[in-house]
């Protein structure tokens, strides 16, 4: 088992060194006004405050876990930096955000988002500082919610259905609110933002879908694989909330 885990590892490690990252489909450096930029950096900077505050008391009662913040936010940044490409020339991408909400709550993976955004923009030029609170927003926020609280609905039935659709609602959410970011700031001048919504979702869906349940199926494996290291290796690594 010991193995497995360390394969997992390095396949992601192979998967970081990867090229051709620019284009992913952060909302890309000033696209959006600044009057809107400022809205969600300012909507995400208590998310990220609480998630500071809730790190920090979890280290505190377990140093351990350390070791996990830090492989699911590499499990993010792998994920949100692959893309594949959609209808208009843009790309799709999966999140990973909802493994760290499963396993640590919401509140941390809005700082562990913040991390893996803001080396994507600086490194990758993938996304924007201007529009780094909206991004946050979507990916960071609003998906590991809705993962989270997914994850808490159904674990009692079946725990794998449980971690698949967290991550695949998860990451389906965050493009809706992107969708709705993005109508907010450029509404169409005929149907207005309604009409702008529709567009980006539908543009969205066609790879989106896919792209979602293949991040579900990834997460129940790398799921299975910390459990099942955690189990015979004897580590206290897990947080299932």
């Amino acid at each position: 088992m010991k193995k497995r885990f360390n394969l997992c590892l390095a396949l992601m490690s192979v998967m970081l060194l990867s090229p051709n990252y620019i284009f992913g489909m952060h909302i890309m450096e000033g696209f959006l006004p600044v009057g809107w930029a400022i809205f969600w950096m300012a909507a995400s900077l208590p998310f990220v405050i609480l998630g500071i505050k809730t790190i920090s008391k979890t280290f505190n009662q377990n140093p351990n876990q350390k070791l996990l913040f830090a492989l699911v936010t590499a499990f993010v940044f792998i994920l949100s930096a692959l893309k594949m490409p959609s209808v208009t020339g843009s790309t799709s991408h999966p999140t990973g955000t909802g493994l760290g909400a499963i396993l640590f709550g919401p509140m941390p993976m809005a700082v562990s988002g913040l991390i893996v955004l803001l080396f994507q923009a600086l490194l990758l030029a993938h996304g924007g500082i201007s529009t780094l609170g909206a991004n946050v927003f979507s990916m960071a926020i609003a998906g590991p919610f809705v993962s989270y609280f997914v994850y808490r609905l159904l674990k009692g039935t079946n725990k794998k259905v449980a971690v698949f659709a967290a991550a695949a609602l998860g990451d389906l959410l965050t493009y809706v609110v992107t969708s709705i970011q993005l109508a907010l700031a450029h509404p169409d001048p005929v149907s207005g933002v309604m009409g702008s919504m529709t567009k980006f979702l539908s543009i969205f869906a066609v790879t989106q879908i896919p792209l979602a349940i293949a991040e579900g199926i990834l997460t129940v494996i790398v799921f299975e694989l910390i459990v099942n290291y955690q189990k015979e290796g004897g580590y206290q690594l897990e947080r299932i909330n």
